[in-house]
């Protein structure tokens, strides 16, 4: 759920009317309660507080996990509170100590044409209509700086439609000290065997299709390669390929993370076999040194060989988060691991705009490297929205084919059907390269007991 508000929070303008029905459809599909409080429904209610407090335990480990898990938090919060009714909100901050003082009708109409002057968008008339709170000017920050309240005496009267910005600092100031409160007692939780694996993982998750099933496994030539590479592969798999015709080799962090891409896109174990081998005796590798060094990890990698584990292709958080490339290597991501300075010689190699270059570095500046992503294909593709989150590099290719074969309209099958199977895998290859074994069953098992660590004083 936070990764689609943060998504969205990118692709429009928080508020507009577009952003609410992107949201909610998208809340929709997830099956999120949102509209809990509204309907009255406690066990969606205790469901939404859980997972709260349980992303409150994996988010605050660190002060970037913290500041990403806040700004969620509070775009998620904004929407559902601005979706209540104005009851339904009274009743709201009445439930959380939050009382503000609302002005008489006598202190209103004295004040209508100083308050209708103030707030952007009224007229005296409408200033009559609406209710108005007295409050201190240190809750009012926001609205004061842009200048969109009527201040006197130490106060500002703030219109009814804009208590949510002071129902979300008092939100954030909260939050922000009970994530750093939850830090602090982090030791401890972590000591139970149960929590710490959930703990590790959990921030670096995402459920979604694994590309562990090839459904074109044999369609894709090796010939065809190298122009899927620049019209189809995104940037981080670019990159390898270009190192490894360059080079005729990849160090084994690279092959693995590039092998099991193509295994991904559809490529056999003959197909990779051929391919590697080709490029590989092209370099300082003779034909008898691959079979016996480098043939049996890529058998290994399309379980024939050792435990017989079918590897899954690399998901972008485990590309991300795990096994930072060292000088000489080619794997990684390059939104987050490449120098702005070269990314951006890179970018421009690829013929990216400058407009489109420099939005691509602000994503990256604010360590959104998916997002950057995202950006990237839309700008090599000529898309302005390519309405959908982007997880995998395989989702990229598989996306970018069924674009630029006419068949975009196959997105929202796929997507549905990712979204029914819920497979956690990246959550456990950031360890372990091999196929999730988790089920919801053991997931279960290891959240009971949480609730006991959900209490607070």
């Amino acid at each position: 759920v936070l990764k689609v508000v943060e998504n969205l929070g990118v692709s429009y303008v928080r508020g507009t009317d577009a952003y609410k029905s992107k949201l909610e459809g998208e809340l929709r599909k997830l099956k999120f309660p949102y509209r809990a409080l509204a309907e009255d429904d406690y066990e969606a209610r205790r469901k939404d507080h859980i997972s709260h407090f349980i992303l409150r335990l994996a988010y605050c480990q660190s002060e970037e996990l913290r500041r990403w898990f806040l700004q969620q938090e509070m775009d998620l919060f904004r929407y559902r509170f601005n979706e209540l009714t104005g009851g339904l909100m009274q009743k709201f901050l009445e439930h959380v100590n939050l009382s503000f003082e609302a002005i008489d009708e006598d202190l209103k109409n004295e004040l209508a044409n100083e308050l209708s002057v103030s707030t952007p968008g009224f007229n005296p008339s409408k200033v009559k209509e609406q209710m108005f709170y007295k409050v201190g000017l240190a809750d009012a920050v926001d609205l004061f700086r842009a200048r969109r309240v009527y201040i006197k005496d130490g106060f500002a009267y703030v219109p009814f439609k804009e208590i949510d910005v002071l129902v979300l600092n008092n939100y954030r100031t909260k939050l922000s000290k009970a994530l750093a409160l939850t830090a602090r007692s982090l030791p401890s939780i972590q000591s139970d065997e149960r929590l710490q694996p959930l703990l590790n993982h959990l921030s670096h998750s995402y459920i979604g299709p694994d590309y562990s099933i090839q459904k074109n496994t044999g369609k894709i030539s090796l010939d065809q390669i190298d122009a899927l590479s620049v019209k189809s592969f995104p940037i981080c798999m670019r990159q390898l390929h270009r190192a490894l015709r360059d080079s005729h080799h990849l160090r084994h962090g690279g092959r693995m993370q590039y092998g099991l891409f193509l295994k991904g896109i559809g490529l056999t174990l003959e197909q990779a076999l051929e391919f590697w081998k080709k490029e590989f005796i092209r370099g300082k590798v003779d034909a008898d040194k691959f079979d016996k060094g480098y043939a049996y990890s890529i058998r290994h990698s399309y379980g024939k060989e050792g435990r017989r584990t079918d590897y899954t292709p690399y998901c972008c958080m485990k590309i991300i988060m795990s096994n930072p490339p060292s000088q000489g290597d080619y794997h990684g991501c390059p939104f987050r691991h490449s120098d702005p300075e070269l990314l951006k010689q890179k970018l421009q190699s690829y013929k990216i705009s400058p407009s489109g270059i420099t939005q691509i570095l602000e994503l990256v500046k604010g360590m959104h490297y998916q997002l950057a992503c995202q950006k990237y294909f839309e700008l090599t593709h000529d898309v302005d929205d390519i309405g959908f989150s982007l997880n995998h590099p395989n989702q990229y290719f598989t996306e970018s084919q069924k674009l630029l074969s006419g068949g975009r309209e196959l997105k929202k099958e796929f997507n549905n059907s990712g979204n029914i199977q819920q497979k956690n895998n990246c959550q456990e290859s950031i360890n372990s390269s091999s196929t999730p074994t988790s089920s919801n069953a053991k997931a279960d098992t290891e959240l009971e007991g949480l609730e006991a660590y959900f209490t607070e004083d």
